[in-house]
């Protein structure tokens, strides 16, 4: 076999053809096609850049014993038509990356519109692949404010929820970072929700409160309507506090101090962050899988099936194009609806459990919310379309204690999506965002999660990474395509009927997806620590208490109900938030013990994290006109002053105050 060793991961091959050459060893450059000239035989290789950065090893080992001499046209039969190139290591002497960058294959690239019909297709692909994470939080949310029990409200929540997902996904990829990105549902919110409600004033009332505020029952079925008021209070007070977080993440993006916020936050303080979300959520995987443990297990069976076992294999679908006309192609659906696919099944399950009566119809039955029937009056009382508008539950309530409650997450939110838009850049094929796109990816984020508090969806919105990674399969990261994708989901919103169709959803098929999803999100944030030496002490202790007492501190008020006590109710009910928030605690114990206690960059894993993650806009190889404002470049770059605008495309400075050498040492690799 012929292969090539080619100390370099950057350059991507489009084809390799060996033909005669000469037996004197030279290296020649050119562009875009390269000739490397050996006593063996000639190759062309094909780059997408000059090969003149870049040192070769060429060693050819045809399947002749005698390598001497000089390749005739006798000898070619003998060299395979495709040669191996395999990557060993940059010139720097450092490990290669495994970030695959094969995005010569992409079928539509940032700035190339699909067929309007395709485009559909393509944002209808991006909407399954985001909504099977979206649908559990307003769910979740529902029950947090006591309105767990009212079909119709979680319906209109779901709806909201659904909407304001689309406004934000349009947002970001027509204003924002410009990216072919997602905005969904930001599952960090939910532990601050959780702990804002537990606290005494927010607490669920009783059996004997729900029926003094009792006035209705619902369409057909033996739930009790609780007075509106009872959750929508609970709601606006969430409202408020996601409101005044947000306006802080539109600050951080409109002002640029982004950059300086990273100098002090590395992987030592994401891993418990982002990894105490997940497992925080435990209580309400658990809430939803009791109720019929059987449906939960078989649903986390068919994700981790298709998600993990099944997802090369492929099956017949049929296909229509010009050239072919109508022909079977093959389609990996596992892969792209492992969710879809495993809620679809589990729902026949369960409606065969209820045809058969196997899960019994009393309603006082642990197992009755595992039926498809226990709240099927919702569609009849569900509206075909249903707006939402601001303060459809009334005016948000803003206090310190949701304020602070909803900063842990929103901060968390930030750092994941600036890691996301790096990551969509690579497998998109475009350069890496320069700072004022991230700014502005920022700004966006947050001006949509300030929309949605006002809105009243009950939540905020963040990058999806699950929709970045599919990009690399689908082989399509238009823009069109996913502005399609939020038009879906605005028109979805829209309609009342399908908010209500989600709240059909049994419990523990709802269960399975958030033990799934939270276990991704849990593995996320373990995942940093692939950029932290793990040989060293001072990490290891640093992590592991900041694990433990983000555990600790949670169930220790939880069990203790008004241990805080400092003479000011206020500040009680704000510390009593923010120790009851997992995240927060081992995520601010990890920031301040990595900041204090001495240690290297090295061995703190900023170095590769930074070189992962914090890219300069110098350090760009190319000009890339991807990040541009529509429409209104021509004027932007007539006026002085914007180039002092930390979020516009004309921004030349560079933001946090970083260094030149540090962005040479860490960003270019020079």
């Amino acid at each position: 076999m012929c292969s090539i060793n080619i100390l370099s991961i950057q350059p991507l091959m489009d084809e390799i053809h060996v033909s005669p050459g000469t037996t004197k060893p030279q290296k020649t450059t050119s562009s875009p096609t390269t000739t490397v000239n050996t006593s063996n035989g000639t190759v062309n290789l094909s780059f997408s850049r000059d090969l003149a950065d870049f040192k070769l090893d060429p060693i050819v080992n045809p399947r002749r014993d005698d390598l001497s001499g000089v390749f005739t046209e006798n000898d070619m039969h003998h060299i395979p038509k495709t040669i191996s190139v395999n990557v060993i290591e940059n010139i720097s002497g450092e490990p290669s990356s495994s970030v695959s960058q094969e995005t010569d294959g992409l079928q539509y690239p940032v700035d190339k519109s699909p067929p309007t019909h395709m485009c559909i297709i393509y944002g209808l692909q991006q909407v399954l692949l985001s909504i099977g994470s979206t649908m559990s939080i307003p769910l979740i949310v529902s029950r947090e404010i006591c309105a767990g029990d009212l079909p119709l409200v979680k319906s209109e929540i779901m709806s909201t929820f659904i909407f304001m997902c689309g406004i934000c996904t349009l947002l970001q990829t027509t204003l924002g970072v410009r990216l072919p990105i997602i905005q969904g549902g930001c599952h960090k919110f939910i532990p601050a929700v959780i702990a804002l409600m537990s606290m005494p004033m927010w607490k669920c009332p009783d059996a004997e409160s729900v029926l003094e505020h009792s006035n209705v029952t619902a369409n057909g079925s033996d739930v009790i309507t609780i007075d509106d008021e009872i959750w929508k209070s609970r709601m606006r007070e969430i409202q408020g506090g996601i409101i005044l977080a947000s306006l802080l993440q539109v600050l951080i993006g409109a002002t640029g101090i982004l950059g300086f916020m990273l100098q002090y936050i590395g992987p030592i303080t994401i891993v418990p962050t982002i990894t105490l979300v997940g497992i925080s959520m435990i209580d309400v995987a658990l809430r939803f899988c009791q109720v019929h443990w059987g449906v939960s297990g078989f649903t986390v069976f068919l994700v981790f099936l298709f998600s993990l076992y099944l997802p090369n294999v492929t099956l017949p679908f049929p296909a229509f194009n010009r050239e072919r006309k109508c022909h079977m192609t093959r389609f990996p659906f596992f892969k792209l609806l492992p969710v879809i696919l495993a809620v679809a099944i589990s729902i026949a399950l369960c409606v065969v459990l209820t045809v058969t009566n196997t899960i019994s119809p009393d309603p006082d039955s642990p197992q009755y919310f595992a039926r498809t029937d226990a709240r099927l009056g919702v569609i009849d009382a569900a509206k075909w379309f249903f707006l939402p508008y601001p303060c459809q539950w009334g005016v948000p309530t803003f206090s310190v204690s949701s304020f602070m409650a909803m900063l842990a997450a929103t901060l968390t939110s930030i750092i994941e999506s600036v890691g996301d838009y790096y990551a969509c850049a690579r497998i998109s094929g475009v350069s890496p965002p320069p700072s004022h796109a991230v700014n502005r990816g920022i700004l966006m984020e947050g001006i949509g999660s300030v929309i949605s508090g006002v809105i009243g969806s009950g939540g905020a919105t963040t990058s999806y990474s699950q929709n970045v990674g599919a990009i690399g399969f689908t082989k399509v990261a238009s823009r069109r395509a996913f502005q399609m994708a939020a038009l879906i989901f605005m028109v979805a919103g829209l309609c009342g009927k399908i908010g209500a169709v989600f709240t059909l959803l049994p419990d523990p098929i709802l269960g399975g997806i958030v033990l799934v999803s939270f276990g991704m999100v849990t593995s996320v944030g373990l995942s940093n620590l692939q950029f932290v030496s793990l040989g060293s002490s001072r990490n290891l202790a640093i992590i592991g208490s900041s694990l433990i007492i983000g555990l600790m501190a949670p169930r220790y008020l939880a069990s203790n109900p008004g241990c805080i006590n400092t003479g000011n109710g206020e500040v009680d009910r704000v510390l009593t938030v923010l120790l009851s928030t997992a995240m927060f605690v081992g995520g601010f114990l990890g920031f301040v013990l990595d900041n204090t206690v001495p240690g290297t960059i090295e061995e703190r894993g900023i170095k590769l994290w930074r070189k992962t993650f914090v890219v300069g806009d110098k350090c760009s190889p190319e000009v890339d006109t991807t990040y541009d404002l529509p429409l209104i470049m021509g004027c932007l770059r007539r006026q002085r002053w914007a180039r002092y605008i930390p979020f516009l495309p004309t921004f030349r400075v560079d933001i946090g105050r970083r260094c030149k050498i540090m962005k040479k040492k860490y960003c270019c690799g020079r």
